[in-house]
């Protein structure tokens, strides 16, 4: 039986994917209390740490496009190039800054030229730890007047590990008086998440699940052996995952749900992993949806700019369609007004 089930939800979770980062730069306090205000029932930050083992909420551990930190002539030698999950990146990254030192900084949009309304905002935030969203979230579901939940993202466990600093401890710790019922934990790493329920951390473990590739945990243990992402939606897989006690769910990217131009077979199929992970016990999660035409399958874009909303309520109503249990939204007033009904 999944979650949405045993609670006897007719609705699936409208979730603010790092709050409403359509409307204000992305893990902001802003951003956070502007998802709750527009309807969502949950919010999603990534976790990330600082080398004195301070989870910040950040979309990435290489914070270059995301804070003002290159304009910090104090922090220059901190720039640099390293690898992270088998891939090499050049930045400035949040394992080589006490909190005390990024409290300095302040948040910037991501994709200021697709969000100048967010990117207004730039520069009149400072970042969040994982510890000052978890008091917004009970400010919010205080003025709700019911618990609202949290969908957590580890990111990059196994390089965190591999220098030091281990986020299954972090998280556990940080989290474990957070509501069981309204706390999700995901990543694209099995790994973390079975460590976390062996921490005995309540909530549910999410495994994110890209189109292409396979999960770093298991590249780093298997290499060429490992199985992709795709080989772990077989019937087998998922039946596996069913039985296991750390992953309860699936999230999927909106590609597997609605193909690679949104037709009514490639919908249909996406459809079928929905009620192939539900007949497992698996929730299903799918992210990201965006109304912009750049990010909307190609069955849902209209005439007009990359940047323009394109047709995001048919393209959301397809999601909805294949029966998820959740979605992640930049807009959470448009995931609210497609979803229905009151928050």
């Amino acid at each position: 039986m999944t979650e949405r089930e045993k609670h006897g939800r007719s609705e699936p979770l409208v979730i603010g994917h790092r709050g409403a980062p359509g409307y204000r730069p992305e893990h902001t306090r802003s951003s956070y209390e502007l998802a709750f205000e527009m309807g969502a029932d949950a919010v999603e930050p990534d976790l990330v740490a600082t080398r004195d083992g301070v989870l910040v909420v950040r979309h990435e551990n290489e914070i270059s496009g995301t804070t003002d930190v290159a304009e910090h002539p104090e922090f220059a030698d901190r720039r640099r190039t390293t690898t992270v999950d088998g891939r090499e990146h050049t930045g400035f990254f949040t394992e080589d800054f006490d909190w005390v030192e990024l409290q300095t900084l302040r948040a910037r949009e991501r994709l200021p030229r697709v969000r100048p309304r967010s990117a207004a905002f730039d520069g009149t935030e400072p970042l969040l730890r994982l510890e000052d969203l978890l008091e917004i979230v009970d400010a919010a579901s205080e003025r709700r007047g019911r618990q609202l939940g949290l969908v957590a993202e580890v990111k990059h466990a196994t390089h965190f590990a591999s220098i030091g600093l281990p986020l299954d401890e972090l998280v556990a710790d940080a989290l474990a008086s957070f509501p069981a019922d309204h706390l999700v934990v995901e990543s694209f790493e099995e790994t973390v998440l079975r460590q976390l329920h062996d921490r005995g951390l309540g909530g549910r473990g999410v495994y994110l699940v890209e189109k292409a590739g396979a999960a770093f945990d298991r590249v780093a243990a298997e290499g060429s052996d490992a199985p992709s992402y795709a080989e772990q939606l077989t019937s087998e897989s998922l039946a596996a995952f069913g039985t296991s006690a750390w992953v309860r769910g699936i999230s999927v990217d909106k590609s597997l749900l609605l193909g690679a131009d949104g037709s009514e077979e490639q919908r249909a199929d996406g459809a079928a992993l929905v009620n192939l992970a539900h007949h497992s016990g698996l929730d299903v999660f799918t992210w990201t949806l965006r109304p912009e035409n750049r990010f909307l399958t190609p069955a849902f874009r209209l005439e007009g700019a990359k940047d323009a909303f394109g047709d995001w309520r048919g393209e959301f109503q397809a999601v909805l369609e294949t029966g998820v249990d959740g979605v992640f939204v930049d807009h959470p007033d448009l995931g609210r007004e497609s979803v229905g009904g009151a928050a």
